[in-house]
């Protein structure tokens, strides 16, 4: 199983996301091929060949960051062919808005499985009775509250952290179960 995580990171916590999310399906699946890249140094090609594709973001005035959107819109001469057609998807994110869950963070996991469904993929979410899921989960994907009560970046937590490994083992064994039938 080839896996894809494409991931843009302000301040470091998605990064460290998408490295928990590898671990997770690491422990899940110990021959996965996994490729942690960023989202301005994914091409398509990378899209094509992998056979699940993760897309991690941080959250911006509550939407995806820019480079993401910049990735998905290349990414839709795809759809053209079909290309990532049958693929598998998952989505994380982190974000330090205001509230308790942070602005914007469930449409940006929507928006996110929205283009994964457009070009006909096949999408997993995070089961509420997954490891975690309490401290740092939504049913779209693990999330990252990443900000103080001020607005600014504080990190991540060991929770959060969590949550995306758990998401990770679940992403894997979901996937190879989908792939190998």
């Amino acid at each position: 199983m080839n896996v894809l995580i494409a991931y843009h990171s302000d301040y470091g916590s998605t990064e460290k996301m998408a490295n928990a999310i590898a671990a997770g399906m690491k422990v899940s699946q110990s021959d996965a091929v996994i490729t942690l890249k960023s989202t301005e140094a994914t091409g398509l090609n990378d899209l094509i060949d992998a056979d699940v594709i993760v897309f991690g973001t941080s959250v911006h005035m509550g939407s995806m960051a820019w480079p993401m959107k910049k990735l998905i819109d290349q990414a839709g001469k795809l759809w053209m062919d079909g290309s990532l057609e049958g693929k598998v998807g998952g989505v994380f994110a982190t974000g330090g808005g205001f509230g308790g869950a942070g602005g914007g963070v469930e449409q940006t996991m929507i928006s996110l499985y929205s283009n994964f469904l457009e070009h006909g993929m096949i999408v997993i979410g995070f089961p509420k009775s997954l490891p975690a899921y309490a401290d740092g989960g939504l049913q779209w994907g693990p999330y990252g509250r990443t900000g103080n009560h001020e607005g600014m970046p504080s990190g991540i937590s060991d929770a959060a952290l969590a949550a995306a490994r758990s998401y990770g083992a679940h992403l894997a064994e979901t996937s190879a179960n989908i792939i190998t039938h």
